[in-house]
């Protein structure tokens, strides 16, 4: 009787780390720690054999001395070493654009937590990555440690999505918590955020709505089987937040959220980054702290809601590994859901024509007929409103002898369904007629 030798099992993944930040780190820690659970889950070992980072004499905490270091990212990623390339560089353009495409241009599948490189070259990527039969998987890119790509193109591809939205930055979302639960102001809730490590040195990218913008154009194209549009979006950050909104909307039922929405209109795609009031009922506006939220409209499941930690070490690594083991395994499919050559172009539907109901707070001069005139004006607007708050400050009640303080007054006007270009009309106007000390706050008013 003749025994056959058991013949050997696929060779182990072999995996190029470019970037070994606080997200990069993970990973590696990760791998090490789950080495057997994810042989056993992909029937494939999975080995990270090269790294590549700036500068190598950093103490990460973790033993680089078994991986083969590369100084240079595009030569890690063209390396017969490996047959993975993971990029946590970071950047839209430069080393990590080059790095990816090399890699791709190799024929070696890329795992990357990028999302301004995919929000700006995402198809061009996807195009070459397909032409080449490789993966290019992005979970980690638009919200951390949540699911939501794998949701979008596996999990509802029996949907047809109508409407998207979140809270896709926790900085954000930190402050704008803080400020509402303890009555702070933005700077100084920004300044705490700095010091807890929340916000950057430079905060801009995060606080004026450019990290929401790129994560929300790749949730569109997964979404809405559409090419990325950065462009379109429209995007406002929460700097102009005071306090008296926060306070406001609490009163009103509402709490704020910088949302990222992308809805299908009559008209095309609508993508808008901004400050929203979203229902305090609403699962959205439960999420406080540094804490993503996704909630996605679709006709079969009706309302989908993901929650989890959108950013850190672990969280976001997590999602990177898990991309690494769909290589592994042979599960990873096309990166938006389709071929590229069926993304569909989106037709825009710019921001004027946004219809939807509006917070409008203005400093009205305290003085016969100006609140007449302001309601005048929407009224000629064809604007319905369905409240107007006073909240006279103690500068206001403090009157003289005819009854006018000469204090500006804090008027909230609620109201109706209208349109972007009806509200931007009337408060043209009356800015104009001189009714109003400062410039108008608007925070548009998301259903559920």
């Amino acid at each position: 009787m003749t025994t056959l030798a058991s013949s050997p099992g696929p060779a182990p993944l072999r995996v190029g780390v470019a970037g070994l930040g606080t997200v990069g780190a993970s990973v590696l820690r990760i791998l090490n720690r789950q080495e057997n659970a994810i042989a056993a889950r992909c029937g494939r070992a999975v080995r990270v054999t090269a790294v590549s980072a700036r500068d190598r004499t950093r103490d990460r905490g973790i033993d680089l001395t078994g991986y083969t270091w590369f100084d240079d990212p595009v030569e890690l990623a063209r390396s017969s070493q490996i047959d993975c390339f993971v990029e946590l560089v970071g950047g839209s353009d430069g080393v990590a654009k080059a790095a990816v495409e090399a890699a791709l241009s190799s024929g070696k599948s890329v795992v990357t937590a990028n999302k301004a490189l995919l929000a700006h070259h995402g198809v061009a990527l996807a195009a070459l990555a397909e032409e080449k039969g490789v993966a290019l998987a992005f979970e980690a890119s638009s919200a951390g440690g949540i699911p939501v790509v794998k949701t979008l193109r596996e999990a509802l591809s029996g949907n047809s999505v109508s409407r998207l939205y979140g809270i896709l930055n926790g900085t954000c979302n930190y402050i704008l918590s803080r400020m509402e639960l303890e009555g702070l102001t933005f700077e100084a809730c920004l300044k705490d955020a700095q010091r807890l490590g929340y916000a950057e040195a430079d905060p801009t990218f995060d606080v004026e709505g450019y990290d929401t913008a790129h994560k929300l154009a790749i949730l569109t194209s997964l979404a809405f089987g559409v090419k990325i549009d950065a462009e379109a979006i429209h995007v406002e950050g929460i700097s102009s937040i005071a306090p008296l909104d926060l306070k406001m909307a609490d009163e009103l039922g509402y709490r704020i959220k910088l949302l990222g929405v992308a809805e299908r209109t009559r008209t095309g795609i609508e993508q808008r980054v901004h400050p929203t009031m979203v229902p305090k009922s609403s699962a959205i506006a439960q999420v406080m702290g540094v804490t993503n939220a996704v909630t996605i409209d679709a006709d079969a499941v009706r309302e989908l809601t993901l929650v989890g930690p959108g950013a850190g070490g672990d969280p976001t690594a997590s999602a990177v590994v898990a991309d690494i083991t769909d290589v592994a395994s042979g599960t990873s499919g096309l990166p938006f859901g389709l071929p590229v050559s069926r993304l569909e172009q989106p037709a825009r539907t710019p921001m004027q024509r946004h219809e939807g109901g509006y917070y409008i707070r203005l400093a009205v001069a305290d003085r016969p007929g100006a609140a007449a005139a302001i309601a005048t004006r929407m009224a000629q607007a064809d604007i319905s409103l369905e409240s107007i708050v006073q909240h006279r400050s103690e500068a206001a009640a403090t009157r003289d002898p005819t009854g006018r303080s000469g204090a500006p007054v804090p008027v909230v006007l609620i109201t109706y369904a209208t349109s972007e270009s009806a509200i931007r009309d009337a408060l043209e106007k009356v800015t104009a007629d001189g009714h109003i000390a400062e410039p108008p706050q608007v925070i548009r008013i998301e259903r559920e």
